[in-house]
């Protein structure tokens, strides 16, 4: 099997000040004083007799070359400034060589384990006896003895032994390879790993050519041949069409993709990087007990979904379809390359999001109240924020805390983890840093709608009474009971047609959604919830007020609306709740799991399965991956499992993934998902071929969408600009096999289920592509950076975010309703997550709102030299200052008195498009890939 860079991030150039800063040169074995011929800036010079053709006065102006130029038999001739003249016979005889240097970046383990670090010590020892790191070239040209690129001697990195001592991130080794002058132009390079440890390879630069450097990006673990054998191959970072793929290196580009592909069999092992796919049968862990039993989830018509990497792990004993679970400590399976990085680890998976599910919240189950009773108050969720909980009984005691690493995620967590006392003080979410009771207004519920943590739901109302799409023979009348009256008086003299007429009400409808299984989850003990619809109206002043609620139980529909006296008031606190339960519990996972999360995993496969690493597109949608693999394993180990955090703090408990593979099935379009797109279906927006993006706000003041337009419309130009560099017309498309096998890849296996719908894009045209490209990259990085980085800001205030409800809104006549009049404060307080619910929420969604130090925002990219095309480069650089640009626009419209859903008294600017962060919990940045 032959191993490629097919995982890793696009080639980039190394740095100058990274290599050693001479002059690219020639020496002549046979030719010690040997001097290269000198050609005016610009030249290029043929000769027949001599192996490559190349240009000029810079060793980057290799980089305008086309791929078509570069795939022509070409000799290695250096050509400089100055007069040209041929080389003499004896220089181009057969026996000449050039002396290349190879430089190789390797990044060293921050925090190696014991064992590495004894192993480490073995390789130092094995190298210097003769057990290295080999590397070898392969040419661009054809062996005729083999049929395949010319392959120079395996050569040794050197220096190992050396620089064992070396304390640094990263150590730069060398080799040297002779090269004949018939070898022609290196297109790749192998490594074979013969020390113990694996290793982390950046890059590896050649110096010495006549062209100038050539660079190989790498950024991948190199495995030891005693766990893999076969080599590794890693491609320059010059893009080529696979029409355009010189002759030398076609056997390895089509090797080094099947070599990421498995088979569907066998259990992967850690240090493997093998892409392929499977259902979501590993949620449930039945040897745990029946009660922990889940349905297979994809690959049926009645729960149908995405497909997941594929691990391969043993089934259960229980049932041997359900994929076995591991143990707290153990990792399930991602491609080795794509794991968290040693920062990403020790600021988020490793040290915190693990640590609160099983260290803290198991702490905190103890400390709390017997029983995880309820808050007693409002003041008693304030102590949360300015007394902290003291845990008790924890495990482990400091140590553990300290192992957590918390503070490195958000300096407030930094600042007030007290290890001494093993204090928890939570820090105070955005929603009371302005306005302690802002979430009670209901401009602000309003507001949220369009501007809160998920702003993708509300839908301009079109037809009043609403009417459900839901089977009238199961679940009974599908009109509404919202009547004209409920809304009387409250309409600025309108009538309800004129209302809709105008474009003023709008409806947050969790009716279909949430019906078919309130029965079952009301069945549970300690959880109440109903299907909700809930009027609004866009007043004269600009603010989105609910006019009245619908909450619905099989055959029971009961309507509220804003009170007018005490009772009134707080029935209709508790029906604002239910709602804003609904919206919590549809956004985890629907509108973030389903839509950022696990439709995107499929994309990451198919691109590692079907485009080369020498593919343009690879090099463009790599930064929008990283990571997401990672997060979504530990997410299906930790957040979505069978008795996992969201089945434990939201209201659909057990049934969680099913209601997300219903909604995966009724309203998941991939042509929908553009923003333009999805504005227009929900009614937000309406068609204007004058405006720059086609489409009119019909609510302006419209935060998600007015700053994501402002990043659909940069996005959209990038991906114009780039894909235009390579596909000139359709038939550039449609010949493209490995474009081809990439989006059907995608849609008849990532998305089995739905690959016989009739809405998926055709991709015949450059056109076609661009509309793809976009959509993939806005849902990645602007889309989910709007539905997760203000989690916490939002919900982390349990009265403004209920995760879960507890109690059904009392009915006049009962002993509920008693209890309600009694204290309505306690009454509400029972209705809220309890305490132990309350406190794991908050913990788990303070770590997915934060920012890891080593991520890299919409606009940036850390290798940046990610490519040899210059005109690629300059686009990129284009789209970078336009995030800058959005950036200074989005922090004017947050100053403009004008727009209040972003500005005024106590309201909470709207900076969750905002494309740069600092490392923490900000609310605000803009990754470019789902990678928390």
């Amino acid at each position: 099997m032959i191993r490629s860079s097919a995982s890793l991030q696009p080639a980039s150039f190394v740095n100058t000040d990274a290599v050693t800063r001479t002059r690219s040169s020639v020496r002549s074995a046979g030719h010690p004083a040997f001097r290269p011929v000198r050609a005016a800036a610009g030249t290029v010079v043929r000769l027949p007799s001599v192996p490559l053709q190349v240009s000029a006065s810079s060793p980057r102006q290799l980089g305008t070359a086309s791929p078509r130029q570069l795939n022509a038999p070409q000799r290695l001739v250096y050509v400089g400034t100055g007069s040209p003249r041929q080389l003499s016979p004896s220089q181009q005889g057969s026996t000449s060589t050039w002396t290349v240097k190879a430089v190789v970046t390797i990044r060293r383990k921050r925090h190696p384990s014991p064992s590495e670090r004894l192993t480490e010590q073995v390789d130092t020892l094995s190298d210097a006896a003769g057990q290295k790191v080999l590397l070898q070239l392969v040419s661009t040209d054809v062996d005729p003895r083999t049929g395949t690129g010319r392959r120079s001697s395996r050569v040794a990195v050197r220096d190992w032994s050396e620089k064992a001592s070396i304390v640094a991130d990263k150590v730069q080794y060398t080799a040297e390879f002779k090269l004949s002058n018939w070898f022609g132009l290196p297109g790749a390079i192998t490594i074979v790993n013969n020390h113990q440890n694996e290793l982390f390879v950046e890059t590896i630069a050649l110096q010495g050519l006549p062209i100038g450097s050539i660079y190989f990006s790498c950024y991948t673990w190199v495995q030891s041949k005693f766990q893999d054998p076969q080599e590794r191959v890693f491609f320059t970072n010059q893009p080529y069409l696979p029409s355009e793929t010189p002759q030398g290196l076609k056997d390895l580009r089509e090797q080094s993709k099947a070599s990421f592909r498995g088979n569907g069999k066998g259990t992967r092992k850690s240090w493997e990087s093998i892409y392929d796919y499977d259902v979501y049968n590993d949620i449930g862990n039945p040897d745990k007990g029946e009660e922990f039993s889940r349905p297979i989830i994809g690959g049926n018509g009645e729960l149908p979904y995405p497909r997941r990497c594929r691990t391969g792990r043993l089934p259960t004993k229980a049932d041997g379809n359900a994929e076995s679970v591991l143990e707290m400590g153990q990792n399930y399976y991602v491609p080795r390359d794509e794991s968290f990085q040693e920062r990403k680890q020790e600021t988020f998976i490793g040290k915190t999001l693990k640590g609160v599910v099983h260290q803290l919240l198991p702490s905190l189950g103890k400390s709390l109240k017997e029983g995880h009773e309820d808050f007693d108050s409002f003041q008693e969720i304030d102590r949360l924020y300015e007394e902290g909980i003291k845990l008790r009984n924890f495990e482990g005691e400091n140590e553990v805390l300290r192992a957590m690493k918390m503070g490195e995620v958000t300096k407030k967590m930094q600042e007030t983890l007290n290890n001494a006392s093993n204090l928890l003080q939570y820090a105070q979410p955005d929603i009371l840093s302005k306005d302690r009771f802002a979430w009670l207004r209901d401009d602000e519920f309003g507001r949220q709608m369009l501007a809160g943590a998920n702003p993708v739901q509300i839908q301009r109302l079109q037809e009043f009474p609403p009417k459900s799409a839901l089977d009238p023979a199961v679940f009974g009348d599908p009109l509404s009971a919202l009547k004209p009256d409920h809304l009387a008086g409250r309409l600025e003299g309108l009538s309800v047609e004129d209302a809709i007429e105008q474009g003023k009400l709008f409806l947050l409808d969790y009716h279909d959604a949430f019906l078919p299984f309130v029965s079952h989850v009301n069945a549970l003990e300690g959880r109440k919830m109903y299907a909700s619809r809930t009027i609004l109206f866009h007043t004269r002043s600009g603010s989105l007020v609910p006019l009245a609620i619908e909450l619905s139980l099989p055959g029971q529909k009961r309507v509220f609306t804003p009170g007018l006296d005490a009772s009134s008031y707080w029935l209709w606190q508790l029906a604002k709740a239910h709602v804003s339960s609904n919206d919590a519990g549809f956004h985890q996972l629907v509108n973030h799991w389903l839509r950022s999360h696990a439709v995107v995993e499929p994309y990451v496969l198919a691109t590692k399965r079907q485009l080369s690493s020498m593919h343009p597109l690879f090099a463009f949608l790599q930064p929008h991956f990283r990571y997401t693999l990672e997060i979504n394993a530990s997410a299906r180990q930790l957040l979505i499992n069978a008795d996992g955090v969201i089945e434990n703090c939201f209201t659909p408990g057990p049934f969680a993934l099913q209601m997300s593979s219903a909604a995966y099935s009724s309203m998941w379009r991939f042509d929908q998902e553009s923003l333009p797109a999805d504005l227009v279906k929900r009614g937000m927006a309406v068609e204007d071929a004058s405006q720059p993006n086609g489409i009119k706000l019909v609510i302006e003041d419209y935060p998600y969408a007015s700053d994501g337009l402002l990043m659909w419309d940069a996005i959209k130009t990038w991906v114009d600009e780039y894909v235009s560099l390579y596909y000139k017309d359709a038939k550039s498309v449609e010949e493209d096999f490995e474009l081809q096998a990439w989006w059907e890849e995608i849609r008849t296996v990532g998305h089995a289920d739905k690959k016989d719908e009739a809405w998926w894009p055709n991709l015949k045209t450059p056109e076609n592509l661009k509309g793809v490209l976009t959509t993939i990259v806005w849902v990645v990085s602007g889309f989910h950076a709007a539905v997760n980085f203000g989690q916490y800001a939002y919900g982390g205030y349990v009265p403004n975010r209920p995760c879960i409800t507890r109690r059904l809104i009392p009915e006049e006549g009962t002993e509920a309703y008693q209890e309600f009049l009694q204290n309505p404060e306690k009454f509400f307080m029972s209705t809220l997550p309890n305490q132990l619910q309350a406190t794991t929420t908050m913990s788990v969604v303070d770590t997915l709102s934060s920012h890891s130090p080593d991520e890299e925002y919409l606009g940036e990219r850390a290798q940046t030299n990610w490519t040899k095309d210059g005109d690629a480069k300059d686009a990129f650089k284009r789209f970078s200052l336009q995030m800058g640009a959005i950036e200074h626009m989005i922090a004017h419209r947050n100053h403009d008195p004008s727009l209040r859903n972003r500005n005024g008294a106590g309201v909470i600017p709207y900076e969750l498009l905002c494309p740069s962060s600092r490392p923490g919990r900000t609310a605000r940045g803009v990754p470019n890939s789902v990678s928390i």
